[in-house]
């Protein structure tokens, strides 16, 4: 009796704090994505040539999205349909597709930390980490 004690305790703190019942989930999935666009926006300038090439930064921008890309599958639970939030309902028509891009976006930009160690190789491999995003922009977000 109690050992069942203890494994009911254990797994009701465990469902307590997994992002599924998380207390926000769409404000915990905005904070990140968030996250995104603040790692994104220094980067983007280093593209476009407005800013120096700096590829500590760029590298610190892949690594937001690989440990973001590990956490936002989670915060799409059923219960997270509505509110304020951008999110497309084609994310839980398509859930499958949609996590595979949360996948995509972190091997995508693994790989490019790893490939990137100067301005040229920074402007030809982070471009196609970007493409991840928009490929998710495209067709899971709402346009308010």
């Amino acid at each position: 009796m109690k050992l069942l004690s203890v494994v009911v305790a254990g797994l009701t703190g465990a469902l307590a704090t997994s992002p599924a019942f998380a207390a926000d989930p769409i404000a915990d999935r905005q904070a990140i994505l968030k996250g995104f666009g603040d790692a994104t926006r220094p980067v983007a300038a280093m593209l476009k040539g407005e800013a120096p090439a700096d590829v500590a930064k760029a590298k610190e921008a892949l690594a937001a999205y690989v440990a973001g890309s590990a956490k936002l599958p989670a915060l799409f639970p059923d219960n997270s349909r509505t509110g304020k939030t951008e999110a497309s309902p084609r994310i839980w028509a398509e859930k499958a597709r949609f996590d595979g891009l949360f996948a995509k976006l972190a091997k995508d930009a693994e790989a490019a930390s790893a490939a990137i160690t100067d301005e040229a190789s920074l402007k030809a491999n982070f471009p196609k980490v970007l493409g991840n995003c928009k490929a998710c922009h495209d067709d899971f977000r709402e346009k308010r």
